[in-house]
């Protein structure tokens, strides 16, 4: 990368971007962590470390968007916020219908694995189902938690899901583009997961229970964002919109923990079934490998520079 002021302003976003996130962890760390995190909304049960990694932490890659561009004089000229929907509804309808499929094929992969953690008769639902549905047949309630996980979290997630993809995505990843586009996507992930490093060491996505807490969990997070960049990347290269990326991203959020449905007894957190478990993640893995394969899955670097140039972005 040639351009001094571009690898500069990179320099700024990632300072912004770790700053606001991790003071906002230290605060969370200081206030009992997340587990023993106060309830600050009792009417709704929100505790203060929900509310701080849902306003503040997944929203500082957006706030170090903006405050680059405004320290730096960049202007706002390429932004990604267009929705180039004529163009790029097909990656649009990627993003919503691949994500759960990759999310439940990382769910049966992980099942298959260790099947004795399988339980059929999905009993950890009916432990909590209330009293008066207690008859509910518990794989209604898993439909309806994944119609809900594919649908509506795209609305409700898309608001902390779009904090994250304005600064990874549409900051990021464009300013990384010279060093070659796949390049780009990988090194952007490493960022990322090393950005989640302070709420991982607090059990967020893995909890505590595991052997080497919390640095093997830290290392699975990098392995996670960088498999996950690739396919959000390649949606939002693709369709030339941050949007794809919002969709995806949010509906991963919403079917995050679904499988944890089906489990018997203790899961392998680092494993899975979540896909942010190696096996987890293991379509989106496949999807990466064949991003760095094919040489025609992701759009060339001098045509990634054109649309940035062009300022269609």
């Amino acid at each position: 990368m040639k351009n001094k002021s571009e690898i500069h302003r990179i320099w700024i976003f990632i300072l912004f971007a770790f700053s606001i996130a991790w003071l906002a962890a230290l605060v969370i760390a200081f206030t009992g962590g997340i587990k023993n995190s106060p309830v600050i909304f009792p009417g709704l049960g929100l505790k203060l470390a929900i509310v701080l990694i849902a306003s503040v932490y997944m929203t500082a890659p957006a706030f170090a968007n903006v405050l680059t561009r405004i320290v730096t004089r960049e202007g706002w000229s390429n932004t990604w916020l267009r929705f180039h929907f004529k163009s790029g509804w097909r990656y649009w309808l990627a993003s919503w219908l691949l994500v759960p499929l990759f999310v439940f094929g990382g769910v049966i992969a992980y099942y298959l694995l260790f099947p004795s953690q399988f339980d059929p008769s999905l009993a950890r639902i009916r432990q909590v189902l209330p009293a008066g549905v207690v008859t509910l047949n518990p794989w209604v309630i898993v439909a309806l938690q994944a119609l809900q996980g594919i649908v509506l979290s795209v609305f409700i997630n898309a608001p902390f899901t779009l904090g994250e993809e304005f600064g990874w995505r549409a900051y990021l990843l464009q300013k990384l583009l010279p060093i070659g586009t796949r390049r780009a996507v990988f090194i952007s992930g490493v960022i990322i997961g090393i950005w989640h490093w302070p709420v991982i060491a607090m059990g967020h996505n893995y909890g505590v229970n595991y052997r080497g807490f919390p640095v093997l969990g830290m290392l699975v997070m990098v392995l996670f964002c960088i498999v996950l960049s690739f396919f959000l990347s390649w949606a939002v290269l693709r369709a030339q919109s941050v949007w794809p990326g919002v969709i995806g991203h949010a509906i991963l959020n919403g079917l995050g923990s679904i499988g944890i449905l089906f489990a018997a007894e203790e899961i392998y957190p680092l494993l899975g079934p979540s896909p942010a478990g190696i096996i987890g993640c293991i379509v989106f893995t496949f999807f990466t490998l064949w991003v760095l394969l094919d040489p025609r899955a992701l759009p060339s670097q001098m045509s990634c520079q054109n649309d940035i140039e062009g300022g269609r972005k």
